[in-house]
C-alpha cells in the first residue's frame, strides 16, 4: 500500500523539482526621492542668489597665498597650538584637583571652571586686555615689575583668554576619561606592587585616552576658529589680515569667503590627524579597526568591478 506521499510523487527515477524561486521587489523609498529633489533645488537657489550679487571671485585666488595670509595662517596654527597646551595641562591638573578629596582643592577648581565655562571667551579677552585701565603695574615684588600696558601685549592677551578658557573644558573631558575607567583596574594594579604614577601610565591613562581623545580633538578645531575673536584685542591672525586686505582692495567680501576657504582647509586637515588618533587609541576596544579614507576608497574602487550578487 503507497502512502499520499508516493501518489503524489513523480514516476520513479524523475529528478524531484526544487523550490520555486523568491522573487524579490525592492522597496521603493519615495521619500528619499523628494528629500534628495527638494536638497538640489534649495542648493540651486543659493547657488543662483550669490551669482546675482557683484561678487568679485577673482579676488579670492590673486590673494589666497598672499605672504600677509600665510603670515596669518602661521599665527593661528601657532595660538592654537600654543591655547590649546596651556588648557591640556591646566585641564588635567584641575581634573586632578576636582577628583581630590581635599575639598579646598577640589573648591578652588570647581570655582574656576564654574567661572571661565560660564562666561563668554570674548568677555574674558576684553577683561585681560584692558585691566591696564585699573591695573598701572604689574608687581611681583623683586620677581618682576612694568607697566601693564608692556606686560600684556596681545599675543599674551589671547593665549590667556583662550588657554585658561580652554582648561576649563579639557578639566571636564579629562575627568570623564578618568572616571569612565573601572577602579577595580587601578586597585589589581596596587594589588601587584605598581605605583601610583605607573598605574596611571600603563593601565588608566591608555583606557582613558579612549574618551578623553574624541573631544579633545573636537576641542581642537573648535580652538583653531575661535581664535579669529582675538583680532579684537588687536593680535594678527588669519582673520585679522583677510580684514585688513579687504578693506585696502575694497573687497572685503571676497577676503571673508577667503579666510573661510582656508579655515576649512586647516579644519579638514585636523580633522584627519583627529580620525588616525582616535583609531590608535582604538585598539583593543574593538575586534577589527575602523577603516582609514584610503582603504575605503580603494575598497569602493574594487567593488566598482564586481557583479552584484556575487564575485568577480
Amino acid at each position: 500500500m503507497t502512502s499520499d506521499i508516493d501518489r503524489t510523487a513523480g514516476p520513479k527515477g524523475s529528478p524531484s523539482a526544487g523550490p520555486e524561486a523568491i522573487k524579490a521587489i525592492p522597496v521603493r523609498h519615495y521619500g528619499r526621492y523628494v528629500t534628495a529633489v527638494i536638497a538640489i533645488a534649495i542648493l540651486v537657489a543659493i547657488i543662483y542668489a550669490f551669482s546675482q550679487g557683484k561678487i568679485n571671485w577673482h579676488a579670492v585666488p590673486d590673494y589666497f597665498f598672499d605672504h600677509r595670509i600665510l603670515t596669518g595662517v602661521y599665527k593661528t596654527l601657532l595660538l592654537t597650538v600654543l591655547s590649546m597646551l596651556i588648557g591640556i595641562v591646566g585641564g588635567i591638573i584641575l581634573a586632578v584637583m576636582r577628583l581630590s578629596k581635599n575639598p579646598v582643592t577640589s573648591s578652588i577648581a570647581w570655582f574656576y571652571i564654574w567661572f571661565f565655562r560660564g562666561t563668554p571667551v570674548l568677555v574674558q579677552l576684553f577683561l585681560w586686555f584692558n585691566l591696564g585701565l585699573v591695573f598701572e603695574y604689574v608687581n611681583l615684588g623683586p620677581i618682576y615689575k612694568n607697566y601693564w600696558s608692556d606686560f600684556m601685549t596681545p599675543l599674551l592677551t589671547a593665549l590667556l583668554g583662550l588657554g585658561l578658557n580652554e582648561a576649563a573644558y579639557m578639566a571636564e573631558i579629562c575627568r570623564a576619561g578618568l572616571l569612565a575607567v573601572d577602579e577595580g583596574q587601578s586597585e589589581a594594579a596596587h594589588a601587584l606592587g605598581m605605583s601610583y604614577g605607573k598605574t596611571l601610565r600603563r593601565i588608566v591613562i591608555p583606557q582613558a585616552m579612549r574618551v578623553i581623545v574624541p573631544p579633545t580633538g573636537n576641542e581642537v578645531i573648535n580652538m583653531l576658529k575661535t581664535t579669529s575673536l582675538v583680532a579684537a584685542v588687536q593680535y594678527p591672525e588669519l582673520f585679522r589680515y583677510a580684514q585688513d586686505i579687504g578693506q585696502n582692495s575694497g573687497a572685503p567680501v571676497e577676503m571673508y569667503f577667503l579666510a573661510a576657504a582656508w579655515y576649512l582647509i586647516m579644519t579638514s586637515v585636523l580633522s584627519v590627524g583627529q580620525y588616525y588618533i582616535e583609531r590608535y587609541y582604538a585598539r583593543g576596544s574593538s575586534r577589527a579597526l575602523p577603516p582609514t579614507p584610503l582603504q575605503k576608497v580603494r575598497a569602493n574602487l574594487l567593488s566598482l568591478g564586481r557583479p552584484k550578487g556575487g564575485t568577480a
